[in-house]
């Protein structure tokens, strides 16, 4: 796939990158051979094989879903300097 100046300077204005006119030249043998080696990909015969998240295969612990409170509504407001009915008391910001 060809790559023109035109094109080149488009892709440079949304990307927010400014360029010259000799890099505009250079960028688009740069982006039409990544373009070209794309469509090479696209001859590849990927029928037969899974998708995967990662190189080596993982199965992940699974536990139960369980909703609680956290039962620890003390532990969390004991070092607060001042605390009321298991909420944080905190100076009026405000006015």
């Amino acid at each position: 796939m060809h790559v023109d100046e035109t094109t080149v300077r488009r892709i440079a204005r949304l990307a927010r990158i400014k360029i010259t006119d000799e890099e505009a030249k250079g960028l688009e043998k740069e982006l039409s051979g990544i373009l070209d080696w794309v469509e090479q990909l696209k001859e590849v015969d990927t029928e037969a094989v899974e998708p995967m998240t990662r190189v080596v295969a993982q199965d992940l612990k699974m536990r139960d879903d369980m909703v609680t409170d956290g039962a620890k509504a003390d532990d969390i407001v004991k070092n607060a300097p001042e605390s009321e009915d298991h909420f944080f008391v905190v100076p009026k910001v405000v006015e």
